[in-house]
């Protein structure tokens, strides 16, 4: 399926947020003044980023159960979770999605990989971080290659059919793929971009990076630089639905009705195209982040460039429910609605924090009043993720290289400042530094849990590529206490009762 591609990309600024890697003759230069700011670096004793990745290092059999570290030729700005595929006695084998943004000389791409993520307490220690970080790593194997026309700035599944993404581009077009229906092509200058199954259209501007799947309806929201909200239902191209969750993708039908050429299509050579369901409007800047509420498809929220957080109910309007000025003090990059709770909405911000509001209460004489500022970063989030195993608990990654995980639980409790130094901010619990540039992206695996799979943007540090690390914690960090004590105890007794029997 290859064809003239959708609406064509229209020429705008530089984005904010993610950018093509620079030509060759640049790269020089670039490392030239990474190398330099190293050397004032050391000058002000601070350490480089090479030494504080070679002190992580050191720790990763502590700190992680397992960790696999994957070298990007690429950039990709955007990882996703897919389906799990099969379960085995070691290690569960699970779809994932990334990227390929290119400089050129090669097709940008959507990469569908296989996945084999090793369970809890199987991987040995002193094996996990003997990683080399210009390899790939054997647990994560290409599966197919779809040519997308133009960088792949957002990825997003759908919830209700394990096949179907949507991506965003540079363009006002959100494009929606059935993945194991696309022919696998061979990215090689000059090839012809694929066909996307189904083309939503609306948006007056492009649309780059706000981008999200409804949990409960096959519903699609999209944000842009015409400062406004799209939402789409792809209800009326859904022709029949894999309800069996024994069966594995490719198994069931797709859920995305091909259309015949010419058959009330105007833009058939191209695929099926959808209009909007409802366009909102209350914005004054670019759109860079939406969500839906996790137990209703008529309510979702927005963030943007205009420092502001509003909500949104589809049953009452196109206009806001609720609007949140002076959310931040900068541009508004991400949002998350709480999956637990439905009065839980976290945002962050180039201001370098993250903020927990509650709806109930967004707002005190007329500004936002979040619930709790999360202050432990030190440069702009990009990403903001509840984690769907403890309804308190959270990631956050930032241009600083880090990725935080905190728990609102043991904000200013007793046991939390007896157990974290001094310096570290309230509520971080977990810091990931295996990333040595900005991380742009990461997913919570729902399937395996206190499992991440997080993707860094290297351009700045080594002149081009990325990291894409999966990883989990050490159980010895994310379990309660009282749990931790309670199993050394049980091995005492154990070993204990071991030595009375020899």
């Amino acid at each position: 399926m290859e064809s003239p591609q959708p609406q064509q990309q229209q020429q705008q600024g530089p984005k904010k947020r993610g950018r093509k890697p620079k030509p060759k003759e640049e790269k020089e230069q670039q490392q030239q003044q990474s190398a330099s700011k190293m050397k004032e670096g050391k000058k002000a004793h601070q350490p480089s980023v090479d030494e504080k990745y070679t002190q992580w290092k050191s720790l990763v059999p502590v700190l992680y159960d397992w960790l696999a570290n994957h070298n990007l030729v690429w950039p990709s700005l955007s990882c996703r979770w897919g389906p799990q595929l099969e379960q085995a006695t070691y290690k569960n084998r699970q779809r994932l999605y990334l990227s390929e943004q290119t400089d050129g000389s090669v097709p940008n791409t959507l990469v569908i990989a296989n996945c084999e993520v090793v369970k809890p307490r199987v991987a040995a220690a002193e094996h996990i971080s003997q990683f080399n970080e210009e390899a790939r790593s054997p647990f994560v194997k290409k599966y197919k290659t779809i040519i997308h026309p133009g960088e792949v700035n957002r990825i997003r599944e759908l919830p209700q059919s394990s096949r179907i993404v949507a991506t965003h581009t540079d363009s006002p077009d959100v494009l929606i793929w059935d993945v194991e229906a696309q022919p696998n092509r061979h990215a090689v200058l000059g090839a012809t971009h694929s066909r996307p199954d189904l083309i939503l259209t609306g948006h007056q501007d492009n649309a780059e990076f706000a981008l999200a799947m409804c949990p409960t309806e096959p519903y699609v929201l999209s944000g842009g630089k015409d400062k406004s909200v799209v939402l789409w239902s792809i209800q009326d191209h859904i022709t029949t639905m894999a309800t069996d969750p024994t069966k594995s993708p490719g198994s069931g039908g797709s859920i995305i009705k091909q259309n015949k050429p010419g058959e009330g299509n105007d833009k058939a050579a191209d695929g099926p195209s959808l209009g909007p369901r409802g366009v909102f409007c209350g914005h004054e800047d670019t759109v860079e982040d939406v969500t839906f509420c996790p137990s209703s498809a008529q309510e979702f929220c927005s963030v943007g460039d205009d420092s502001c957080l509003i909500l949104w109910d589809a049953r009452v309007g196109t206009g806001p429910t609720v609007k949140v000025e002076k959310a931040h003090n900068a541009d508004l990059h991400c949002v998350d609605w709480n999956p637990h709770d439905d009065n839980l909405i976290l945002t962050g911000s180039a201001d370098h924090t993250v903020r927990m509001f509650d709806r109930r209460n967004l707002t005190s004489n007329g500004i936002g009043s979040p619930i709790y500022k999360f202050e432990g970063h030190k440069a702009a989030v990009l990403c903001v993720q509840w984690s769907p195993d403890k309804s308190s608990v959270f990631g956050s990654s930032a241009e600083d290289g880090l990725l935080n995980i905190w728990d609102y639980d043991k904000v200013g409790k007793k046991v939390e400042r007896a157990s974290r130094s001094p310096s570290a901010p309230a509520g971080l619990f977990f810091q990931h530094a295996g990333h040595r540039d900005k991380v742009v992206d990461f997913h919570w695996n729902a399937s395996d849990p206190w499992t991440v799979v997080s993707v860094s943007d290297d351009c700045d540090t080594t002149g081009g590529g990325g990291t894409l690390q999966i990883w989990r914690m050490s159980d010895l960090i994310c379990r309660p206490e009282e749990e931790v004590l309670a199993e050394l105890e049980k091995f005492k007794s154990h070993v204990i009762s071991c030595g009375t029997k020899a």
